[in-house]
C-alpha cells in the first residue's frame, strides 16, 4: 500500500483553499491532472495540492487560464517555470511609469465643468478611460491620468466630450496599427530565434528572451513622440500657413503657389536646415521677410524721416 497521502476532494478544497466546483473546472480544462480511482473513490495526492498553489499564485499574478495552461505544460515538460514566468510578467508588465489614481463621481463632474453627463461618463468606461471600482458607485479607478487631464484640457478649451470620445476612437486604432508594426519588426529582427522551432524557449533563452524586452520596451514610445513631434512641427506650420494665408480659391481653400528657387540657393538651404524642411524653411522665411516690411511700413508711415546728424 502507497504511503502517499490521499485526499478526497472536500480534503483538497478545504487544504487548497480552491471549492469543490473550482477543482472539477481545473480538470475539465486539463489544468489538473485527473485523480487517482481507488476502487470506488477517487483520491488526490500532493501532487493535486501543490498544482492547485501554482495556479493560485499564478492568478494572483494576473495570468488567464489559458496562460496559465501553457506555462504549466511549460513546467511539467521539464524546462521549469522561472525564465517563462519571467518572460510573460515583462511581457504582462506595465508599458508605462504611470500609476493608476481614484478619482470621485463628484470630483469627476467638477473637471468637466461641473455638469453631470451620465452618456460620456459611459462611454469613458466602454473606453477604459475611467474603470468602476467593485461595490463603490461613487468612485473610478483612472488608468492614465494624463489622458485624463488631457480630456480635460480639450473640454475647458470648447471640444465637446463627444467629439473627444470620436477622436479617442479614431487614434487608439491608428496608435494599435503603429504598436502592432513594432512588434512585428521586433519579432522578425530579435525574438524569432526565441520563439520558432518546434519547442518552446528553454529556461535560460526565455530569460534572455524577457532581459531584452526589458531591454525595448521603451524604445517604441521614444520613437512615436520624437516622429509625432516631427510630424506635429512640419503640419502645425502647414496648417496654421493654410488658415492664415492671404490667397483663398472661389471655394474658400487656400492656395498653393510654386516659387522657382536657384539650385545653388537650394542646396545651401538642404545643407542647413536638412533636406526634410526646406518648405518650412522658406514659408518661415517668406513670412518674416512679410512681417519686417509690414513693420518698416507702419514705422514709416505719417512720420518725417530722421535726420541722423541731427542724433546725438
Amino acid at each position: 500500500m502507497s504511503d502517499t497521502p490521499a485526499y478526497r476532494i472536500e480534503d483538497l478544497a478545504h487544504l487548497s483553499g480552491a471549492t469543490v466546483r473550482t477543482i472539477r473546472a481545473y480538470q475539465d480544462r486539463g489544468l489538473l491532472p485527473r485523480p487517482e480511482r481507488r476502487g470506488r473513490a477517487n483520491l488526490y495526492t500532493d501532487t493535486h495540492l501543490a498544482r492547485l498553489r501554482q495556479i493560485a499564485d499564478l492568478l494572483d499574478r494576473g495570468y488567464g487560464l489559458a496562460s496559465i495552461k501553457e506555462l504549466l505544460e511549460a513546467y511539467d515538460s521539464g524546462r521549469g517555470l522561472g525564465g517563462i514566468l519571467g518572460l510573460v510578467a515583462e511581457v504582462d508588465g506595465p508599458w508605462t511609469d504611470e500609476e493608476a489614481v481614484r478619482v470621485s463621481r463628484a470630483e469627476l463632474d467638477a473637471r468637466f465643468g461641473g455638469t453631470p453627463d451620465e452618456a460620456a461618463v459611459a462611454e469613458a468606461v466602454e473606453l477604459g478611460v475611467l474603470e468602476p471600482v467593485p461595490g463603490d458607485e461613487d468612485f473610478f479607478l483612472v488608468p492614465s491620468p494624463q489622458e485624463l487631464a488631457v480630456a480635460v484640457e480639450l473640454h475647458a478649451a470648447g471640444v465637446p466630450l463627444s467629439a473627444i470620445s470620436g477622436h479617442l476612437r479614431e487614434l487608439r486604432g491608428q496608435v494599435e496599427h503603429i504598436a502592432s508594426r513594432f512588434l512585428e519588426f521586433t519579432t522578425e529582427h530579435v525574438f524569432a530565434r526565441y520563439l520558432e522551432g518546434p519547442h518552446r524557449p528553454s529556461d535560460s533563452d526565455a530569460a534572455e528572451a524577457a532581459s531584452l524586452v526589458r531591454r525595448l520596451r521603451p524604445l517604441a514610445q521614444r520613437t512615436v513622440d520624437a516622429e509625432l513631434a516631427r510630424a506635429m512641427r512640419v503640419l502645425a506650420v502647414q496648417h496654421l500657413r493654410q488658415h492664415l494665408g492671404s490667397g483663398e480659391s472661389q471655394d474658400g481653400r487656400p492656395v498653393s503657389r510654386s516659387v522657382a528657387v536657384p539650385e545653388e540657393t537650394m542646396r545651401a538651404v538642404e545643407e542647413l536646415v536638412g533636406a526634410e524642411r526646406v518648405a518650412e524653411f522658406f514659408a518661415l522665411a517668406a513670412e518674416r521677410e512679410v512681417r519686417a516690411r509690414k513693420l518698416d511700413a507702419l514705422t514709416s508711415t505719417g512720420r518725417p524721416p530722421i535726420d541722423l546728424d541731427e542724433v546725438d
